[in-house]
């Protein structure tokens, strides 16, 4: 079972997110992520034996408890992308608010699940969620002109109040999920495995 542990943005933002896509039409070489299973990946584990997902499910919500963050509001705002402008393989919406209590969740999971034997993270983490993938560089300068003016807003620019730096809303987060992610023709299908509380 391909899997990773998410949070799941609700269905309210999809259509924001979306829109934020509709800027990036124009960018050749651009696959979308479905903005209907938009999330925030705090770990992807890859494949997992299913006689395992007990001991999983424990240890996600021993991690849970570890972080110790209650339910928090997140905002999702401006634009980046992995690796750099220089090359770009992933275009992603970024976390205004509550990129600290996702981080501590990311943190405990990272811990919990390393220490059954998944793979550790080779890269700091960067709270995000991912709009699409370049394929190849034909949209490019088109993808760092909208990355740019984005990164150009701060909270004190007045481009910030005229709407450049694009704001997609913001959620209540109460429970993480394990996710099981089924690859298919039309791209990968998310559904829940478990969820845990942060109650």
């Amino acid at each position: 079972m391909r899997s990773f542990v998410s949070v799941d943005l609700p269905d309210a933002l999809a259509q924001p997110v979306s829109r934020l896509q509709d800027e990036f039409a124009d960018a050749n070489g651009l696959t979308f992520t479905d903005p209907e299973q938009a999330h925030v990946t705090l770990k992807f584990l890859g494949d997992v034996d299913e006689d395992g997902l007990p001991e999983l499910e424990r240890e996600l919500e021993a991690a849970v408890k570890d972080a110790d963050v209650d339910p928090f509001t997140a905002r999702f705002g401006g634009l980046g992308v992995f690796p750099s402008l220089d090359y770009i393989r992933v275009v992603w919406l970024g976390v205004e608010d509550g990129g600290e209590e996702l981080t501590r969740l990311h943190e405990a999971t990272e811990k919990r699940t390393t220490e059954m034997g998944f793979e550790a993270e080779s890269h700091d983490f960067t709270p995000h969620v991912t709009l699409a993938r370049m394929e190849h560089a034909g949209g490019k300068d088109l993808v760092q002109q909208l990355v740019r003016e984005s990164r150009a807003s701060s909270p004190g620019d007045e481009r910030r109040s005229r709407g450049s730096e694009p704001e997609v809303g913001e959620m209540d987060v109460e429970e993480i999920r394990l996710t099981e992610s089924t690859l298919a023709d039309e791209g990968p299908a998310y559904s829940t495995v478990e969820s845990f509380s942060l109650a």
